[in-house]
């Protein structure tokens, strides 16, 4: 099945072995859901950045998939937005959406369970967890054999580099991330030349979303 690049990182995002989605990343998770999809609409071309802010590219055709068109649709072809802008806006609805998405196509059955046998939760489960673990081996690849960051497909390159900067701990782990500092910053150096401005509008709405739950 071919996945957009948000519902490829939702289904990073989901610890196999604890059958459940990621906890680190849960408060940033709709921020991520929105880079991703800003992310794929600049590899595919329409929307580039124009000093510094995002443009779209007018002429193109509207994505096919409901959730990219909507994200491009906030970008109006007379004016470019921020990066910032386009990353962050509506941010709250963009997990649900993600995962309508994947419920919708057969990819995930969502569920009710209850958490200590009384606090009632979500069940996610996975329609065939081995394309989900490949997709994990191709991102993680991306940077744990020390590639040649210009030979990283910009797409495998935006999850890996995503993953990380939301702490998508069922992507890599803490010691990884530290472990890897010096290809992580190779791949994101060559990721910001192909596509800038997405990369860092995704650190700041982090630490925004991060700053406001902490204060």
């Amino acid at each position: 099945m071919s996945w957009t690049l948000p519902q490829r990182l939702y289904l990073l995002s989901y610890h196999g072995e604890k059958g459940r989605l990621d906890l680190a990343s849960v408060l940033v998770r709709g921020q991520l859901m929105r880079a991703a999809a800003v992310a794929e609409l600049a590899i595919g071309g329409q929307l580039v950045d124009q000093g510094g802010k995002a443009g779209r590219v007018p002429g193109r055709p509207a994505p096919e998939d409901p959730f990219l068109a909507d994200v491009l649709e906030y970008v109006s072809p007379d004016k470019p937005r921020r990066w910032f802008t386009v990353v962050d806006h509506r941010w709250a609805k963009a997990e649900s959406t993600v995962k309508d998405q994947l419920a919708g196509n057969g990819t995930i059955t969502v569920g009710k369970g209850k958490a200590l046998g009384l606090i009632p939760v979500e069940e996610i489960t996975l329609g065939n967890p081995h394309e989900v673990t490949g997709l994990r081996e191709t991102t993680r690849n991306a940077v744990l054999l020390g590639r040649d960051p210009a030979t990283v497909p910009a797409d495998e390159a935006a999850l890996a580099l995503f993953a990380a900067e939301g702490d998508v701990g069922s992507v890599f782990t803490h010691k990884e991330r530290s472990r890897h500092k010096g290809e992580f910053k190779a791949l994101a150096k060559q990721f910001d030349a192909t596509v800038p401005g997405v990369r860092k509008a995704l650190q700041l709405s982090i630490a925004t979303r991060r700053g406001a739950a902490a204060g």
